[in-house]
């Protein structure tokens, strides 16, 4: 009958023992949550009290999220006596192997905040690298995703930005833009150049300075290309652009010139 109580004494302790691991363990899981939970709360407060924009804050919550993940892990694996010493030594010989077959999941994660701390480009940004095109709608640690003047969602893997050169369409805050009016040898030059200055300056939205300018591109044998070179603010660009097309063809009609 002593030797029943032992046992069961024994059995109580180790179930004891065992709770209070769980306990511990879920204890150590819920300060994880709480910590990931305030430091994104605290990114969000600090928007505008930093030099940190949305894509940086968007990189450094993904790491700081699995940071905390891998050391709450560890902890919890301590609790119940795994020796992550070894298991370390053994995930990191993995990790090796894992790395050089996925070096380019890798490469995304490394070109991923290469571009973010350099600042190549920001959320809302339109940006054109190859023959993509977008405005910048996430960053994450793999891919960027932009979406179309037409709508179209695209995801870019970072690495295929990183390695390419890259066109910011942006980040100045004003474009310039070129008019073309190609016109007959026979119409008067400088009654279409009169137009085209009439034009320029008569349009509010184009930037004074630097200030629009009307140019001869090239004469052939039978036309003579005219532009008008003239910068706008990013928000108004294509709507002066596409309006002045119109504007370019209708006073050159008016005044008898053939485009």
């Amino acid at each position: 009958m002593q030797e029943i109580n032992e046992l069961l004494n024994l059995h109580d302790d180790n179930m004891l023992g065992f709770v209070i691991k769980i306990v511990v363990s879920v204890f150590i899981a819920a300060i994880g949550f709480f910590l990931i939970k305030g430091f994104k709360k605290l990114l969000c407060k600090t928007t505008g009290m930093t030099k940190l924009d949305d894509s940086a804050r968007s990189i450094l919550r993904y790491v700081v999220k699995y940071a905390i993940v891998i050391v709450c892990v560890i902890m919890i694996l301590n609790i119940f006596g795994v020796n992550t010493t070894s298991l370390l030594a053994v995930l990191g010989a993995a990790g090796i192997a894992i790395g050089l077959a996925l070096k380019n999941t890798l490469g995304n994660i490394a070109s991923g905040i290469i571009l973010v701390f350099l600042r190549n480009y920001r959320i809302g940004e339109f940006i054109e690298f190859g023959l993509i095109s977008g405005t910048v709608k996430e960053i994450s640690l793999f891919t960027t995703i932009l979406e179309t003047q037409d709508g179209i969602y695209i995801s870019a893997p970072n690495s295929c930005i990183w390695g390419v050169p890259l066109r910011n369409h942006t980040r100045n805050g004003k474009r310039r833009m070129e008019i073309t009016a190609k016109i007959s040898c026979k119409d008067s030059i400088d009654s279409a150049i009169q137009i085209l200055k009439d034009i320029s300056m008569s349009e509010s939205r184009f930037l004074k300075n630097p200030e629009p300018k009307i140019i001869v591109l090239s004469a052939q044998d039978k036309f003579v290309n005219l532009a008008i070179r003239a910068w706008a603010s990013n928000d108004d660009y294509w709507d002066v652009y596409w309006q002045q097309l119109r504007n370019v063809k209708e006073k050159m009609d008016e005044a008898g010139i053939l485009i």
